[in-house]
């Protein structure tokens, strides 16, 4: 009869256990250079170099999603950091809707635009003269806006709970517009970083790492 009081116990206790578990998949952080998902403290630190008009690296995002937060960011073993390639007008428009609001909302805002990105890079590749020369003239604030009409940045934001005024005004900041862009040249001249998506695990560049599949084999060599 003790034993059996006993395993009850233990059963019931073991829910409750898993539940206070720390789910470090929901755990942001702002760093100087990009944005952080998961343990801040684990001991294995990824930084992902992104491009957003980069096909592959919209294709590494829905490769590794699943698996990397599920096995990797979840339990603690292995945080994420984004830091943005600008390579064109685009990727400091999309890299300005990203980072919109508040640090919680970062990360939703990236996967939509990576995940959208089939359909406005396609807008893109096929703009108008008319268009391109809107996206490179006039002041910072009126080619990021021109850029987020024509690629339908707005649309896309809007569910995500974004009025038209309020991606403007990320739009529209000038210094966070410098801010992002010296920061991704710093990257370039401290990594060198020769292509999109490129990955440095615990501060050492993966060469010739450009996707999940790639990439995973060399996270689980670094756990272990």
């Amino acid at each position: 009869m003790k034993k059996a009081l006993i395993a009850g116990l233990l059963l019931a206790v073991a829910p409750i256990a898993a539940l206070s578990a720390q789910n470090w998949d929901a755990t942001y952080t702002a760093t100087t250079g990009g944005h952080l998902l998961g343990n801040p403290a684990a001991e294995t630190k990824l930084i992902s170099f992104v491009s957003y008009s980069c096909p592959h690296c919209a294709n590494f995002e829905t490769q590794s999603e699943g698996p990397l937060r599920l096995a990797y960011i979840q339990p603690g073993k292995v945080s994420v950091e984004v830091r943005n390639v600008i390579r064109n007008p685009i990727d400091l428009a999309a890299a300005l809707a990203a980072e919109c609001g508040p640090e919680s909302r970062f990360w939703g805002n990236h996967r939509a635009i990576l995940r959208d990105q089939p359909r406005w890079l396609g807008v893109a590749t096929s703009a108008t003269a008319a268009q391109q020369a809107r996206w490179s003239s006039g002041t910072v604030g009126s080619r990021m806006k021109a850029i987020a009409s024509d690629l339908g940045f707005y649309r896309l934001m809007e569910p995500r709970g974004y009025s038209v005024a309020q991606l403007d005004q990320c739009l529209t900041d000038e210094a966070e517009a410098r801010r992002i862009a010296e920061s991704a040249r710093a990257d370039n001249v401290r990594w060198t970083i020769s292509g999109t998506p490129s990955f440095a695990i615990n501060d050492t560049m993966q060469e010739g790492v450009h996707s999940w599949s790639a990439l995973q084999g060399r996270l689980d060599a670094a756990i272990r």
